[in-house]
């Protein structure tokens, strides 16, 4: 996923605090192997579009665990800093994003809040690694994960974007049912709605045109191969 940076974080004045919803917190435990240590602000760091059919989208549901919306959201790295000025948590090593059943791993990660709490979150893979990040359904024992090499997250929207070597699976507990692999993976949790482009960055010895591709258990059938859901997996 290496699409340019979000269009522009808005310098914000250090007066805006969030109003009605939890500010990011930093767990108070954590061993002495790896410690967060927070600095002050002042040292602050296609091939074709594919819109996913109805069926597909049948054959992929995902909604998002709601009652994530009010949980804090926890950060851990192994260094952080904070731009006051931007409102900007710079976060680098073994970075952990927590919200709920919500976890996003990654080699490095910026995270800003804006005026109305909602977090967003840019988390990207060093090369040869991908990003993680994981959620459950709403209602139902599933869990929606996705891997890529940049992953942009919208909490506001509910908005997952993988860019580059990009796979999303639906879970049931450790049983891999659905996969899509592409390019680009775009995931709306509000409308439930896939997007999916191929291209080169998704080119393998299998696939050298980079096309996407899906793999959808049956309704009423056996589920597919057993995933194990670790973040280390690799498309």
């Amino acid at each position: 996923m290496c699409a340019a940076a979000s269009k522009g974080w808005a310098r914000r004045s250090s007066k805006l605090r969030p109003r009605h919803r939890t500010a990011p917190t930093l767990p108070t435990h954590r061993a002495s192997s790896d410690p967060i240590s927070m600095t002050d602000t002042r040292r602050a760091s296609g091939l074709a579009f594919l819109a996913l059919s109805a069926a597909l989208l049948a054959a992929l549901p995902a909604h998002a665990e709601r009652a994530d919306r009010d949980k804090p959201l926890v950060l851990e790295a192994d260094n952080a800093s904070y731009d006051d000025l931007k409102q900007v948590y710079h976060l680098s090593g073994n970075v952990v994003l927590t919200k709920g059943t919500m976890v996003l791993r990654s080699d490095t990660a910026d995270l800003r809040t804006d005026p109305e709490g909602y977090n967003y979150a840019i988390a990207l893979a060093k090369p040869g690694n991908l990003a993680f990040i994981r959620q459950k359904r709403d209602n139902v024992d599933e869990y929606i994960q996705g891997w890529g090499e940049r992953i942009e997250y919208d909490g506001k929207q509910e908005i997952s974007k993988l860019i580059n070597r990009a796979r999303m699976e639906r879970l049931q507990g450790a049983t891999q049912l659905d996969e899509i692999r592409g390019a680009v993976i775009t995931y709306d949790g509000q409308k439930e709605f896939y997007t999916a482009s191929g291209g080169a960055e998704n080119a393998t010895a299998a696939n050298p045109s980079g096309r996407v591709r899906a793999v959808l258990a049956p309704r009423s059938g056996t589920p597919g191969t057993s995933a194990p859901a670790t973040p280390a997996a690799k498309p």
